[in-house]
Protein backbone atom coordinates (compact mmCIF):
# COMPACT_ATOMS: atom_id res chain seq x y z
CA UNK A 1 0.00 0.00 0.00
CA UNK A 2 1.32 3.60 -0.98
CA UNK A 3 0.66 6.59 0.43
CA UNK A 4 -0.32 10.05 -1.44
CA UNK A 5 0.58 13.30 0.55
CA UNK A 6 -0.36 16.58 -0.55
CA UNK A 7 -0.19 20.27 0.98
CA UNK A 8 -0.26 22.90 -1.51
CA UNK A 9 2.05 22.32 -4.50
CA UNK A 10 4.14 19.83 -2.81
CA UNK A 11 3.30 16.41 -3.30
CA UNK A 12 4.40 13.38 -3.17
CA UNK A 13 3.65 8.86 -3.59
CA UNK A 14 5.68 6.92 -1.14
CA UNK A 15 6.43 3.39 -0.06
CA UNK A 16 5.91 3.33 3.16
CA UNK A 17 5.22 5.62 6.41
CA UNK A 18 9.17 6.30 6.93
CA UNK A 19 9.39 7.89 3.68
CA UNK A 20 5.89 9.51 4.25
CA UNK A 21 7.07 10.95 7.89
CA UNK A 22 10.43 12.00 5.94
CA UNK A 23 8.50 14.00 3.73
CA UNK A 24 6.03 15.87 6.02
CA UNK A 25 8.85 16.44 8.51
CA UNK A 26 9.96 18.37 5.25
CA UNK A 27 7.72 21.01 5.48
CA UNK A 28 8.48 23.34 8.35
CA UNK A 29 4.50 24.89 8.34
CA UNK A 30 3.30 21.48 9.30
CA UNK A 31 5.08 20.93 12.17
CA UNK A 32 6.12 17.24 12.83
CA UNK A 33 5.52 16.67 16.42
CA UNK A 34 5.17 12.61 18.11
CA UNK A 35 1.39 12.95 18.04
CA UNK A 36 1.21 13.74 14.51
CA UNK A 37 3.59 10.68 13.69
CA UNK A 38 1.70 8.54 15.60
CA UNK A 39 -1.27 9.13 13.83
CA UNK A 40 -0.04 8.67 10.39
CA UNK A 41 1.46 5.22 11.45
CA UNK A 42 -1.85 4.54 13.19
CA UNK A 43 -3.57 5.48 9.58
CA UNK A 44 -1.38 3.58 7.71
CA UNK A 45 -2.08 0.48 9.69
CA UNK A 46 -5.61 0.54 9.85
CA UNK A 47 -7.81 -1.32 6.97
CA UNK A 48 -9.40 2.36 6.91
CA UNK A 49 -8.94 3.69 2.86
CA UNK A 50 -11.18 7.07 3.39
CA UNK A 51 -8.29 10.02 2.63
CA UNK A 52 -7.06 11.50 5.71
CA UNK A 53 -7.19 15.44 6.11
CA UNK A 54 -4.90 17.14 8.74
CA UNK A 55 -5.50 20.62 9.69
CA UNK A 56 -2.38 22.97 10.24
CA UNK A 57 -4.23 26.46 10.83
CA UNK A 58 -8.05 27.74 10.17
CA UNK A 59 -8.88 26.66 6.80
CA UNK A 60 -4.84 24.80 5.58
CA UNK A 61 -5.03 21.18 5.27
CA UNK A 62 -2.91 18.61 4.16
CA UNK A 63 -4.31 15.27 3.24
CA UNK A 64 -2.66 11.45 2.68
CA UNK A 65 -4.51 8.96 1.03
CA UNK A 66 -4.00 4.96 0.73
CA UNK A 67 -3.74 3.90 -2.83
CA UNK A 68 -2.49 0.93 -4.82
CA UNK A 69 -1.32 3.34 -7.31
CA UNK A 70 2.50 2.34 -8.19
CA UNK A 71 3.31 5.47 -9.76
CA UNK A 72 2.34 9.18 -9.32
CA UNK A 73 0.61 8.83 -13.00
CA UNK A 74 -0.79 5.82 -11.96
CA UNK A 75 -2.29 7.66 -9.36
CA UNK A 76 -3.51 10.92 -10.98
CA UNK A 77 -5.31 9.15 -13.36
CA UNK A 78 -7.15 6.67 -11.24
CA UNK A 79 -5.53 3.37 -12.48
CA UNK A 80 -4.91 1.92 -9.27
CA UNK A 81 -8.51 2.44 -7.39
CA UNK A 82 -9.24 0.45 -4.29
CA UNK A 83 -12.15 -1.94 -5.10
CA UNK A 84 -14.15 -2.34 -2.09
CA UNK A 85 -14.91 -6.16 -1.17
CA UNK A 86 -18.47 -6.92 -0.16
CA UNK A 87 -16.84 -7.85 2.93
CA UNK A 88 -15.03 -4.90 3.77
CA UNK A 89 -18.12 -3.38 2.97
CA UNK A 90 -19.89 -5.24 5.93
CA UNK A 91 -16.81 -4.00 8.65
CA UNK A 92 -17.22 -0.51 7.36
CA UNK A 93 -21.35 -0.40 7.92
CA UNK A 94 -22.27 0.81 11.57
CA UNK A 95 -23.29 -2.15 13.82
CA UNK A 96 -25.92 -0.01 15.23
CA UNK A 97 -27.44 0.08 11.49
CA UNK A 98 -27.12 -3.53 10.55
CA UNK A 99 -28.86 -4.26 14.04
CA UNK A 100 -31.75 -2.00 13.12
CA UNK A 101 -32.99 -4.72 10.49
CA UNK A 102 -32.17 -7.92 12.01
CA UNK A 103 -35.60 -9.41 12.64
CA UNK A 104 -36.07 -11.03 16.26
CA UNK A 105 -39.85 -11.02 16.81
CA UNK A 106 -40.18 -9.75 21.00
CA UNK A 107 -40.78 -6.91 22.82
CA UNK A 108 -37.94 -3.85 21.89
CA UNK A 109 -37.28 -0.42 24.47
CA UNK A 110 -37.24 2.25 21.76
CA UNK A 111 -35.57 5.52 22.80
CA UNK A 112 -36.05 8.81 20.61
CA UNK A 113 -34.89 12.39 21.32
CA UNK A 114 -37.63 14.48 18.97
CA UNK A 115 -37.79 18.27 18.23
CA UNK A 116 -41.51 18.56 19.88
CA UNK A 117 -43.48 21.99 18.84
CA UNK A 118 -44.86 23.73 21.58
CA UNK A 119 -46.72 26.85 22.35
CA UNK A 120 -45.12 29.22 24.53
CA UNK A 121 -47.03 30.05 27.92
CA UNK A 122 -47.34 34.35 27.76
CA UNK A 123 -46.28 34.67 24.47
CA UNK A 124 -48.76 32.37 22.19
CA UNK A 125 -46.07 31.47 20.04
CA UNK A 126 -44.56 28.16 19.13
CA UNK A 127 -41.03 26.69 19.86
CA UNK A 128 -38.94 23.76 19.13
CA UNK A 129 -38.55 21.75 22.03
CA UNK A 130 -36.42 18.70 22.57
CA UNK A 131 -38.12 16.12 24.18
CA UNK A 132 -37.04 12.44 24.91
CA UNK A 133 -39.38 9.38 24.72
CA UNK A 134 -39.06 5.85 25.33
CA UNK A 135 -41.53 3.18 25.35
CA UNK A 136 -41.83 -0.43 25.27
CA UNK A 137 -43.00 -1.82 21.90
CA UNK A 138 -43.91 -5.00 20.29
CA UNK A 139 -41.93 -5.27 17.03
CA UNK A 140 -40.26 -7.35 14.67
CA UNK A 141 -36.87 -5.78 14.50
CA UNK A 142 -35.56 -2.05 15.72
CA UNK A 143 -36.57 -0.05 12.56
CA UNK A 144 -40.43 -1.47 13.10
CA UNK A 145 -39.71 -0.29 17.02
CA UNK A 146 -39.19 2.64 15.24
CA UNK A 147 -41.73 2.79 13.10
CA UNK A 148 -44.10 2.22 15.60
CA UNK A 149 -43.21 4.72 18.11
CA UNK A 150 -42.88 7.65 15.83
CA UNK A 151 -46.45 6.82 14.02
CA UNK A 152 -47.64 6.90 17.61
CA UNK A 153 -46.26 10.07 18.27
CA UNK A 154 -47.20 11.77 15.11
CA UNK A 155 -51.03 11.26 16.60
CA UNK A 156 -50.08 12.61 19.86
CA UNK A 157 -48.19 16.20 19.18
CA UNK A 158 -48.31 18.91 16.48
CA UNK A 159 -47.77 18.35 13.02
CA UNK A 160 -44.74 20.95 12.86
CA UNK A 161 -42.46 18.22 14.89
CA UNK A 162 -39.54 17.04 13.79
CA UNK A 163 -38.45 13.40 14.33
CA UNK A 164 -34.89 12.19 14.01
CA UNK A 165 -33.59 9.14 11.38
CA UNK A 166 -33.66 5.50 12.76
CA UNK A 167 -30.46 5.70 11.27
CA UNK A 168 -29.06 8.33 13.60
CA UNK A 169 -27.34 8.73 16.90
CA UNK A 170 -30.86 10.23 18.58
CA UNK A 171 -32.80 6.47 18.26
CA UNK A 172 -31.66 3.86 20.19
CA UNK A 173 -33.07 0.49 20.59
CA UNK A 174 -32.94 -2.77 23.25
CA UNK A 175 -34.29 -5.94 22.38
CA UNK A 176 -36.00 -6.71 25.77
CA UNK A 177 -36.83 -10.50 24.51
CA UNK A 178 -38.94 -12.75 23.25
CA UNK A 179 -42.91 -12.41 22.73
CA UNK A 180 -44.89 -15.98 23.65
Amino acid sequence: MNLYIRYFDKETLVNNVEQAIDFIGSIPEIGMNPELEADIREYADSNVYYPKRYKIRPRVYFIIIKTEAATMIDFKEKRAVHQVSPVEKRELTSPSIVRLSESALGWYEGDILFKRVMQVPGTGKFQYFDTRFVADCKAESGIDCYNRIVEYLRSRVDDRSQFPSAKGKNFKFHFLGQCK
